[in-house]
């Protein structure tokens, strides 16, 4: 992807320590955060809500007990909805295992992995922080290319996560 075809997709991107961050924006909402491969260029936000979504992951970025209060619009099913709303219900430097969120919802841990590879606001909807049963970190699919489980154990490491706890 070029630097020209960042311009066409995103609203907004920004370098993190992890990856560069893709937001889009629909001008009332944020409706993606993408994780991009570090080579893309940075953008400008071309609408305040852009603007306020890269403050507000800056502010995460340099105290991960930020609250986001950005609007968003995640779209999705009512149960991908669902799932969602329990995962941002998730305290910070803690996780649940898929199992643990399909209870929570009355589904399976299968669909809530589907409902978290589906979450197209990445970060702000944590889906880091949800994990596979007996301590592996499971999945983490809202990356175009590179290491996306690093971006996990970055994003749980700076959330204070105690891995093997």
């Amino acid at each position: 992807m070029s630097g020209a075809d960042i311009v066409e997709r995103y609203t907004a991107a920004m370098r993190a320590p992890f990856a560069v961050l893709g937001v889009r924006s629909n001008g009332s909402a944020v409706t993606n955060v993408v994780y991009l491969p570090d080579d893309e260029p940075e953008q400008a936000p071309r609408d305040r809500i852009a603007a306020r979504a890269l403050h507000e992951i800056e502010r995460y970025l340099d105290d991960p007990a930020f609250r986001f209060t950005v609007p968003l619009r995640p779209g999705g099913t009512a149960f991908q909805r669902r799932v969602w709303e329990a995962i941002g219900a998730i305290p910070l430097a803690e996780s649940r295992t898929y199992g643990e969120i399909a209870r929570t919802v009355r589904s399976s841990a299968r669909a809530v992995g589907q409902a978290c590879g589906a979450n197209r606001i990445a970060l702000i909807i944590p889906c880091h922080r949800v994990v596979a049963s007996g301590g592996s970190l499971g999945g983490f699919m809202n990356a175009d290319r590179g290491d996306p489980l690093a971006i996990k154990r970055w994003l749980l490491a700076h959330e204070g996560y105690r891995f093997g706890a």
